[in-house]
């Protein structure tokens, strides 16, 4: 077998209930391909929502599961060389996360069947031709992201009235970020910010990219949805902790990184319902028929000790609306 990256097979053999085993094609073994961002460290609840969702509908690795690991280490130049190795492997279904990493995996094969756990508008990147009737061998989750970018602009201001400045960080090789970019500049005059924007291609990218922001010396800071970020989310969080920034990005990790606040889609949720694709595809359902979900639940997450830290009262409004708040 030919090794992919860092790709790596795990086999867990876990109980199911009797019923739900037997529901699957006898003596046939899926073969999912997951095309990674990062590592198998910064993604493990995710693969492990994804597996839960497996396992529920019947799929159990080593028994009648193989799941092919390719990560790109947060280096999305990586992603074309992976999704060609995963093709290669023919497995059953591709499964990406994010806007790049779905692209990739969609420039690499026309004939496999590629499930998007999570990615950003894939109409309007060109990953499908409509939501309802995708039309190609890609079908999944969109995190709406454009959509939200307001809103957390909008709780921003409301935990920190006086702001007037914020930088924003985001990866322009991430189609997805053209659309985030855009929808934040009407939700900014109306609030009176001024956004600056800082990009980041990759790791070499970032340390010289947060010296830059520190220099115009920017009252918060704001992530856009993009996974390469996630994967920097420790030293970013650093940053803003050591210079004093409130901030706030898409994915709740950052909050329980010791970031500000996070607000977006339950993404967990969201690689959980992914197993249900796998499933739909596999039993002989046709990406190009499967319409793409929209997030159905959403996350506010604070962190008041952080908050403390900065001298930022959160009004009770904010308080009640939150789905967690870390103390």
């Amino acid at each position: 077998m030919r090794l992919i990256g860092l790709a790596v097979v795990l086999t867990v053999i876990v109980a199911v209930a009797p019923f739900a085993v037997e529901a699957q094609p006898a003596g046939r073994t899926v073969t999912i391909g997951y095309l990674g961002n990062s590592s198998p460290s910064h993604e493990s609840h995710l693969v492990e929502a994804l597996r839960e969702g497996l396992r529920q509908l019947g799929y159990v690795e080593g028994r009648n599961l193989t799941i092919k690991y390719a990560w790109a280490d947060g280096r999305p130049d990586r992603f074309p060389v992976l999704a060609r190795e995963l093709v290669e492997l023919k497995p059953d279904v591709i499964l990406t996360s994010g806007t790049p990493g779905a692209l990739a995996a969609k420039q690499a094969t026309r004939s496999i069947p590629i499930v998007m756990a999570v990615v950003g508008n894939p109409l309007e990147v060109g990953l499908v031709s409509s939501l309802a009737k995708p039309g190609g061998n890609a079908t999944g989750l969109s995190a709406l992201g454009a959509e939200l970018e307001g809103k957390r602009l909008e709780f921003l201001t409301q935990i920190f009235p006086k702001l007037s400045r914020a930088a924003v960080l985001l990866n322009p090789d991430n189609p997805f970020t053209a659309i985030a970019w855009k929808s934040l500049q009407p939700a900014a005059e109306s609030v009176g910010v001024m956004l600056q924007r800082f990009e980041v291609r990759g790791p070499n990218d970032l340390d010289h990219v947060l010296a830059a922001i520190r220099a115009i010396r920017p009252q918060a800071l704001m992530g856009t949805p993009d996974r390469l970020l996630l994967t920097y989310r420790e030293p970013i969080v650093q940053f803003v902790t050591k210079n004093r920034l409130p901030g706030m990005f898409p994915y709740r990790e950052f909050a329980e990184e010791g970031g500000l606040m996070t607000y977006g889609p339950d993404y967990v949720d969201m690689f959980r319902r992914a197993a249900t694709y796998v499933d739909k595809i596999i039993k002989g359902a046709k990406p190009a028929d499967l319409p793409v979900e929209q997030p159905t639940k959403f996350e506010l997450v604070i962190n008041l000790k952080t908050a403390k830290a900065l001298g930022l009262t959160i009004p009770p409004s904010i308080l009640a609306r939150a789905d967690q708040v870390i103390e």
